[in-house]
């Protein structure tokens, strides 16, 4: 299983890219796993200001719809567009093509409630 360590996770199976004040955040590859193939992502809440854990979109699977929730409070500033063409992409490549958003960060402190690759290894068992 792929859980790299530059990245921060949530016990939601999110993972955060963070950059000086901007995050872009995906589903880990445990996550696509255990949803199977994904046929489409909706996030409706572009250049909208959420919450931590507040819902941003939800990913479709052929068996299952899950939400997807915000691991930061923020502005969501960006939704890779590639993804309504190519929501595959989120199973071949979660941490590269497959990433959903980018969320400008409004609250820096939050970011010590992520986990390390080490503690989300542990939180999934591998």
């Amino acid at each position: 299983m792929n859980i790299p360590s530059n990245l921060k996770y949530t016990k939601d199976h999110e993972w955060v890219l963070i950059d000086g004040d901007v995050a872009t955040v995906g589903i880990t590859d445990f996550a696509q796993k255990e949803l199977g193939d994904i046929v489409y992502v909706e996030v409706e809440t572009l250049d909208q200001t959420l919450d931590k854990d507040e819902v941003f979109g939800t990913v479709e699977a052929v068996k299952t719809v899950s939400d997807l929730f915000l691991p930061l409070s923020g502005e969501i500033i960006e939704f890779n567009e590639d993804l309504e063409v190519t929501p595959e992409n989120v199973n071949s490549d979660p941490y590269g093509k497959g990433w959903m958003i980018k969320l400008k960060i409004s609250n820096q402190d939050e970011i010590g409630e992520l986990l390390s690759s080490d503690d989300y290894k542990a939180l999934i068992g591998a």
